[in-house]
Order: structure tokens, then C-alpha cells, then sequence
């Protein structure tokens, strides 16, 4: 395993161990931000993230929310804003947020984790910015 990789996979499972329940999106965030990860790239329904990192980059690959053939539902700004609340609000899990989001029509989102913006896109060029706060993690 690449020191990349290790490093990746340490600040994940630290991240997860501070995690709140509620509001715990910007706690991953920051710990993954001073690991040097800069940008985290999903593509869905495949669920794949990109990690731009500070000395290289890594390819984690998920389980897929859908396979075969299907149609992209249509970029429905207010189910994905709704999926985003429930989901800060601890009432979803995150594969249940991804499969709303891929229902609101999401092909994919780029975190910038120093602009501390998220950017959530559709397959016809749509897109919504979300942006979370900065939070102290010691």
C-alpha cells in the first residue's frame, strides 16, 4: 500500500471516530483538509472518488447505487437540497444520501476542501453550491 493510500485511509478512520451524527459533514472535511486532500471528486451512480492530495492522488472505488442501463433522472434542485438537510441532520446514512441525490438527477460533486464549497451537478450542465462552515479539529 502507497504512503498516499495509508495516510488516506488513517485520516478517514479518524474522521469517522469524530464525526457527530449531526452536522458531521464539515468535521470529515476539515480532518481530510489538513491530511492535504484539497479536492474529493464523486462520480455517481458508479459511487467513485477522486482524491486530489498534496503529493499525488487516489482512486477510491465504491459500490455502485445502480448498475446496468437506466435513464439520469432530471436535476431537481429542491430534492437535492432536501437530501443534503436530511442528510446533515443525521436522519439519512451516506449511501442513502448519495441514492437521493442520484434520484435528484446528480452525476456527480466536487468538494473543495479549501474553498470549503460543494458543487453538485446534473448531466445537462446544471449545478448547485452548497457551502459548509469551517469547524476546529484538534
Amino acid at each position: 500500500m502507497s504512503d498516499l493510500i495509508t495516510k488516506l485511509t488513517k485520516e478517514q478512520s479518524r474522521a469517522m471516530s469524530l464525526r457527530p451524527k449531526v452536522g458531521g459533514f464539515p468535521v470529515l472535511a476539515e480532518v481530510l483538509r489538513q491530511a492535504g486532500v484539497k479536492v474529493n471528486r464523486w462520480t455517481l451512480p458508479s459511487c467513485q472518488s477522486v482524491y486530489l492530495m498534496q503529493g499525488g492522488n487516489v482512486l477510491q472505488q465504491g459500490t455502485p447505487i445502480v448498475t446496468g442501463l437506466h435513464e439520469i433522472p432530471l436535476f431537481q434542485k429542491e430534492k437535492l437540497i432536501e437530501a443534503i438537510r436530511s442528510n446533515q441532520e443525521g436522519k439519512t446514512t451516506f449511501p442513502e444520501f448519495l441514492m437521493r441525490a442520484w434520484n435528484a438527477g446528480v452525476v456527480g460533486y466536487d468538494v473543495d476542501l479549501i474553498e470549503r464549497k460543494v458543487l453538485y451537478y446534473g448531466a445537462n450542465g446544471e449545478s448547485y453550491i452548497e457551502i459548509y462552515p469551517s469547524v476546529p479539529v484538534d
